[in-house]
């Protein structure tokens, strides 16, 4: 592992500036600030925020809104590329302090850019029911017709814009600073591990929890049990952060008129209850089949149940394993299979190092990929161990640098995607890489690819759940009184003891999923967990219209994600001919991982 890590790429980031303080880095940032001066005065000039009424010219109101649209966008763009940047560094060192300072500086500037955003979001709600006719004579405003209407309905749950304006402050501190305080301690948590040889090191926690792939049932326990050890002395600042983003969330949500958390959450990704109550119910009608799963993988590892530790354990007689130039290859070339554009755009990804790959002391665990908006690239984060699951994970982080690839020139107010519709092109390229892998991979590795299917979809499915159901307890028991450690531990256990059932050994569980998890510690971003199912479930129904329109559906895929930044989901879906309102829809994608089941359980000896 070491020799090959030595070999890992880093990123580049000196395309986008030559360092965080470097002249060009100062240039942009100050030219941060006058765009908010003159969004500023902007807002003093043509009275911008919350009306009493219609406006008395529409031709002015036009002309305000086209202009003021530009320069937000300008903004916008400026300022994303700028945290991009920033956040590149702090993720793979969390011990850089001047990435940290940086960060913190962006953030007070992040302050005015959200007051002025509220003054905005408040402005298009009062013309809403204007914005027709404002828009036959205002081009820049007709351009944003469709998430101008988004933002109005957003302005619906809004405080008044002093309370707006103190929220933006207090959580820079409050609860928007504790996802920080939960990277970094998770980031920088090393535990000593014994070695196969005999030798303790101390290690990362990321680089043992990716122990967990091992084919030795020993270091998987091992790491299982070290992974929990270290836990337990993180547990308690990291509750303290679990306990202030939730109060934190909770508490905005009613100021701001949400009927719960969930409510705001399902607002804020565009998608209604009827749509997450179909998806749930399909997702819970599948555990006995998941189970099943897990039982023949108990069975095929000679388990009478299977523990926690062995949930990623490879099964087969045959491990695939992959170099990087190997995983790359294998990669680019199967993305072409589907269209050249997706394969160019992998190989350039590779080939400028937009892929930071090695696992190492201060780098944040898991994977993500972020949009650098300056330079019209993507950058992505990785912690590659030379396992299918992480080439399957590669091509996952480059399926979504593809969907911000495919909104190159749209301006911010209409780019990005909610954020169930976000994973659509990260599992269409997973998918195409474990198809391909099914095809071509020797006998003996089948099972084991298959295996990686079932890993993964059993996760976003039966793990997806369990947190759902976490996070919505600890959002109830949250809006009485604090949690403690032992809360967020037994509340976990009891979500994973509903999900997986009997498919585990219920003496070996994993209490402490809440505490490494990034997703629960975003103030402004509650319940980050369904929208994989959702994810998941989507891409494999567009996939599975791919296949029987081929190369004629691939224009509409392009348009589908180049259009995800605008709309509600149930009407964008709708125009591929998908009813996500539907439980049969859902039922339709999870019937392809049932097959892959009983094609698993068959295999049993």
């Amino acid at each position: 592992m070491s020799k090959e890590a030595q070999r890992l790429p880093h990123w580049d980031l000196t395309n986008v500036y030559k360092s965080l303080e470097s002249d060009d880095f100062e240039a942009d940032f100050g030219l941060l600030g006058s765009h908010l001066d003159e969004l500023d005065r902007m807002v003093e000039e043509h009275g911008i925020g919350e009306l009493e009424g219609p406006p008395d010219n529409l031709g002015d109101t036009g002309v305000a809104l086209d202009s003021f649209i530009k320069k937000l966008n300008e903004m916008l763009r400026l300022r994303a590329t700028l945290e991009a940047y920033i956040y590149g560094f702090v993720t793979t060192d969390s011990y850089n302090k001047t990435a940290a300072r940086r960060m913190s500086e962006l953030e007070k500037v992040g302050i005015r850019a959200r007051k002025i955003l509220v003054r905005f979001e408040a402005w298009i709600g009062s013309l809403e029911s204007s914005l027709d006719a404002i828009s036959e004579n205002a081009p820049v405003t007709k351009e944003h017709r469709v998430a101008l209407a988004d933002i109005a309905e957003e302005s619906r749950f809004r405080m008044e814009t002093a309370l707006e304006d103190l929220a933006s402050e207090l959580v820079v501190s409050g609860g928007g600073a504790m996802w920080k305080l939960q990277g970094t301690v998770t980031s920088q948590l090393k535990m000593p591990f014994e070695n196969t040889d005999g030798k303790t090191e101390e290690l990362p926690i990321t680089v043992i929890r990716n122990m967990s792939n091992s084919p030795d049932p020993d270091v998987r326990k091992r790491a299982y049990e070290t992974e929990l050890e270290g836990y337990e002395r993180a547990r308690e600042p990291v509750a303290f952060a679990l306990n202030s983003v939730k109060g934190t969330a909770i508490t905005l949500a009613k100021r701001r008129g949400y009927e719960s958390v969930l409510e705001k959450t399902l607002q804020q990704n565009r998608m209604d209850r009827e749509t997450l109550d179909a998806l749930l119910s399909s997702m819970k009608e599948s555990f006995p089949a998941f189970r099943r799963y897990f039982q023949s993988k108990a069975k095929k590892l000679g388990k009478q149940k299977l523990p926690w530790w062995d949930l990623f354990a490879p099964t087969g007689t045959a491990e695939l394993t992959y170099s990087w130039d190997e995983a790359r290859a294998f990669i680019v070339e199967q993305f072409g299979t589907f269209t050249g554009e997706l394969a160019d755009f992998a190989a350039n990804a590779f080939e400028k190092r937009w892929i930071d790959a090695e696992p190492r002391d201060g780098k944040t665990g898991g994977a993500y990929c972020m949009r650098v908006p300056k330079v019209d690239e993507s950058r992505i984060l990785a912690n590659f161990d030379g396992s299918f699951d992480q080439v399957s994970t590669l091509a996952h982080e480059l399926g979504h640098g593809f969907h911000n690839h495919c909104q190159i020139g749209l301006p911010r107010l209409r780019s990005g995607s909610p954020m169930p519709l976000a994973e659509t092109a990260s599992i269409f390229c997973e998918t195409i890489i474990t198809n391909a892998a099914l095809s071509t991979a020797p006998d003996d590795a089948k099972l084991g690819i298959l295996e990686n299917q079932l890993v993964n979809g059993s996760q976003v499915i039966v793990d997806i759940y369990s947190r759902f159901l976490f996070e919505s307890e600890v959002v109830r028991r949250r809006e009485d009184a604090e949690l403690s450690a032992d809360d967020f531990c037994e509340i976990m256990l009891d979500s994973q003891r509903q999900t997986y059932g009997d498919g585990l050994d219920q003496d070996h569980l994993n209490k402490y999923m809440w505490l490494w998890k990034p997703h629960y510690y975003s103030h402004d971003l509650s319940f980050y967990n369904f929208p994989y199912a959702f994810g998941l479930l989507f891409g494999l129904g567009v996939y599975a219209i791919y296949q029987d329109q081929g190369d004629a559906f691939i224009p509409r895929y392009v348009e589908l994600l180049r259009s995800t930044g605008e709309g509600k989901i149930p009407d964008l879906a709708s125009r591929y001919g998908i009813d996500v309102r539907a439980k049969s829809f859902w039922d339709a994608s999870i019937e392809v991982l049932r097959k892959q089941i009983d094609q698993y359980c068959a295999l049993d000896d």
